[in-house]
């Protein structure tokens, strides 16, 4: 669980991102599922985009996304979402101490 300290700190770093992953019409694939997955390890940040065909609301896709990948929700702003989950291999990110 991050704290706001921490969330905060993350959401500062999230403002300079481009969205990696973008997100249209249809289901959360396994796929689109995978794709974040393997970002989250290389940069433990990454920065989604709702396309405005999107049949869900961003917080509906937030809360899919973080539940099947076992990730922090930080940030929903729009058809924009933040999402962060520590590295197992090699951390990146040196969030402060909570």
């Amino acid at each position: 669980m991050l704290t706001n300290q921490q969330r905060n700190f993350l959401r500062k770093m999230g403002n300079s991102l481009e969205p990696v992953v973008w997100i249209g019409k249809g289901e959360i694939t396994d796929n689109i599922i995978k794709q974040i997955d393997d970002v989250l390890e290389a940069r433990e940040l990454v920065k989604i985009s709702l396309l405005s065909n999107s049949e869900n609301t961003a917080r509906e896709i937030h809360d899919e996304i973080v539940s099947r990948l076992g990730a922090e929700g930080v940030q929903v702003i729009g058809r924009k979402i933040l999402i962060y989950r520590r590295s197992t291999k090699k951390p990146v990110i040196e969030l402060p101490r909570g």
